[in-house]
């Protein structure tokens, strides 16, 4: 659906046409990036005061940690700054442990919990209603793999990435998956288990790490102001507050909605592993690496699991 590209690069230039945007365009560089940052903080003091009045704190909360967990990715993408590409063995290794990370909080912050939750809500049917809300997320992601145009991982490392085309279309790729990750952090936070929503917020924003790189070395390559690539990386994570958002108001809203929600978020993060991540991390001969790195992932999340007790 070549027209999805078509309809987001008209709505950039849109934004770029407004007085408001050319206005700080023209600001010396130190003011411009200034007056962005204060746009945005003006912004998250404005939703969040109105999420408050309106849904009280658990939403606060977990749209917070979304939000913080999207900004990873900015972080992630600093190190373009720096370099204009890292190894490949480099690269794998934090993707494997991203997938451990991952797998760890899918596993003890969503799909056990959200069991629990349904088994109190029905007995004995928890397990089920978790399972359908697993294949529902699942199908989500599939559909929307089917239907956006966009890059895999694998198709596209960070070192082929020689065309502003093909980046474009694996930025839609992290975007379509940012969304549910975002969504699962605000389905935890709608527990009222604030540990496993900050579990959860904290592996997804380790997971998006290597993420921000991935977009952030390819546009410094294709000639992009380095410090603008780290800017547009970041916005590449700035789709999960809204995904956090819609995620913990509905189950807070609507608690029946609960356990499917969080196999629904649980079967789109298993997804995105083993349909984005891990067949990354064993291209070129580097599996064993990776496979070694998503362990320790996994090991650091129970760690923190056992800790946040």
């Amino acid at each position: 659906m070549a027209t999805i590209q078509e309809r987001i690069e008209g709505q950039f230039s849109r934004i770029q046409n407004t007085s408001f945007y050319q206005k700080i365009s023209a600001l010396p560089t130190g003011q411009r990036y200034s007056a962005w940052f204060a746009v945005f903080l003006i912004s998250q003091v404005v939703i969040l005061g109105a999420l408050y009045v309106i849904f009280g704190q658990i939403v606060v909360i977990g749209f917070l940690a979304s939000l913080l967990a999207g900004l990873a990715t900015g972080l992630g993408a600093l190190p373009a700054l720096y370099f204009k590409q890292i190894s490949e063995r480099l690269f794998s290794g934090m993707l494997g442990m991203a997938a451990g990370v991952m797998l760890a909080a899918t596993a003890f912050s969503l799909v056990l919990p959200g069991i629990e939750y349904g088994d109190n809500l029905w007995p004995e049917k928890g397990l089920w209603i978790v399972a359908l809300g697993m294949f529902i997320g699942a199908w989500f992601l599939h559909y929307s793999d089917e239907k956006l145009p966009h890059l895999h991982f694998d198709t596209a490392p960070e070192h082929s990435m020689d065309t502003l085309q093909k980046l474009s279309l694996f930025i839609i790729a992290i975007t379509i998956h940012n969304f549910p990750e975002g969504m699962s952090v605000g389905v935890s936070f709608g527990t009222g288990d604030i540990k496993n929503g900050t579990v959860l917020a904290i592996a997804i924003g380790m997971q998006n790490i290597p993420e921000g790189l991935a977009v952030a070395l390819p546009l410094v390559g294709l000639g992009y102001h380095k410090w603008k690539a780290v800017g547009l990386a970041t916005l590449t994570g700035l789709v999960e507050p809204v995904g956090g958002l819609l995620g913990v108001t509905l189950v807070t809203v609507f608690e029946p909605l609960l356990p499917i929600a969080m196999g629904f978020a649980g079967g789109a993060m298993l997804f995105v592993i083993s349909e984005e991540i891990i067949p990354e991390t064993h291209a070129n001969g580097r599996s064993r690496f990776a496979t070694f790195s998503l362990m320790g992932g996994f090991i650091i999340m129970l760690i923190l699991e056992r800790l946040l007790e």
